[in-house]
Order: structure tokens, then C-alpha cells, then sequence
């Protein structure tokens, strides 16, 4: 493919995709345009990078599409002070973008060839405010608590209280919550040491991050 071509491929993605799925805010717009999501794509799956569809990696796992990268891009409404805490690195691609939004990112990834191949991904795209750990991203990383903002890369059954102990207060956490055949985009928000308030925000499937709890099919 071309640069013309691709180029191409890239203004279709955000005007046939992207903004019918309301997103609008111009930030995110403007940075799906400038990170090149082709570089972040495995090589032998390039010629999807900008298809509508989940991307298939090592692990098991899978590089959302476009169109719900974006709207939880949109949700987690970085700004330029805050620190991001994001669960399930992929290729880095969301990571990216957090990072040029954000303060710092720290961004957690299970699967130790994923870790490597977003962290050269990032180093080839000149992003240094990020720091990719291979870790389990079920336990987060009090460590380094509070945080701004939590983006999920994936799906999970449930949201874990460890990961909202991390956020701090006002902060917020966007993911995509809840079981097939429908699951929730959720915004999670910080409103007291003890209260957080929960927005579903629009409905969709996405795989599931590794190693989050599941609730228990057993009822009395």
C-alpha cells in the first residue's frame, strides 16, 4: 500500500467509522490522524490496520478496532496534567495516544513478547513518557497510586475494587464491563474516598483482558 493509499485508508477510517460512532472531540480526531496506527499492527495483519475489526495478537488476545479505541480515547477525556494508568498494553497503539495526551502513562501488559513489541513500537514512534511493564494488569500497581485516569484495554467481567482504590479522587476509570451478548462501556468516577459513580456510556463487545476475575455461574 502506498503512502497515498494509505492515507486514504486512514481518512476513511475516522470519517466512515470513527465519527459516525459520535466521536467528535477533536484531540482524539487530530491524534488518530498523527499516530500511525499501520506501525502499531503485527506486520503480517497490516493490511487491516485500518479495517472495522478486532486485530487478532500472540496471547490470545486482540488490538480493538478503530471506532472503540476512539470512544474510550473520547471517555477517558485525558488532559495534559494527568497521570494513566492502562491495563493491557497491546501494540501500544492506545498507548500512544494516551501519552502524547497525558502526563505519563504507565502501561501494563501480561503477555511478555506484547510488552516488547509496544515498547519498540513506542520507541519507533518517539514516545518517551510512557513506561511498559510485562505484569499482570488484574492488580494494577498501588505503587504507583493515585492515578488521574485507568483505561482498560479489553473487557472484563466486572471492574476489580483494587483497580478503583488506584484512581484518585475525581479521578475515573473507562472500560468495557459486563457479559456477551451485550456489554457496557462504562465511566467510573472517583467521587469521595469511599463513593463512585457509574455511567454506562454506550454498548459493545470486546475481548476479555487476561486474568480478571469471573463471576461465580454458581446461584442458590
Amino acid at each position: 500500500m502506498n503512502l497515498q493509499n494509505v492515507e486514504q485508508a486512514r481518512y476513511y477510517m475516522i470519517e466512515q467509522q470513527i465519527r459516525p460512532w459520535d466521536v467528535s472531540d477533536d484531540a482524539v480526531i487530530e491524534l488518530l490522524t498523527l499516530v500511525k496506527r499501520e506501525d502499531f499492527v503485527p506486520l503480517a495483519q497490516k493490511s487491516l490496520a485500518f479495517v472495522d475489526m478486532a486485530i487478532a495478537l500472540p496471547g490470545d488476545q486482540s488490538m480493538l478496532p478503530p471506532r472503540v479505541q476512539a470512544r474510550l480515547l473520547q471517555d477517558a477525556a485525558v488532559t495534559s496534567t494527568d497521570k494513566v494508568l492502562e491495563i493491557g498494553t497491546g501494540t501500544g497503539f492506545m498507548t500512544a495516544i494516551l501519552a502524547r495526551q497525558s502526563q505519563r502513562v504507565i502501561s501494563l501488559e501480561i503477555n511478555p513478547e506484547l510488552a516488547e513489541m509496544a515498547q519498540s513500537n513506542l520507541q519507533r514512534a518517539g514516545i518517551h513518557n510512557v513506561e511498559i511493564r510485562q505484569a499482570d494488569g488484574s492488580k494494577g500497581t498501588l505503587a504507583d497510586a493515585p492515578f488521574d485516569v485507568i483505561v482498560l484495554g479489553g473487557s472484563v467481567a466486572e471492574v476489580p475494587k483494587t483497580l478503583l482504590d488506584m484512581l484518585k479522587v475525581g479521578g475515573r476509570l473507562v472500560g468495557i464491563v459486563g457479559e456477551e451478548p451485550i456489554m457496557h462501556a462504562q465511566t467510573i468516577t472517583r467521587t469521595s474516598e469511599t463513593n463512585f459513580t457509574v455511567i454506562d456510556k454506550w454498548d459493545d463487545n470486546a475481548p476479555r483482558l487476561v486474568n480478571f476475575p469471573q463471576p461465580s455461574a454458581f446461584k442458590f
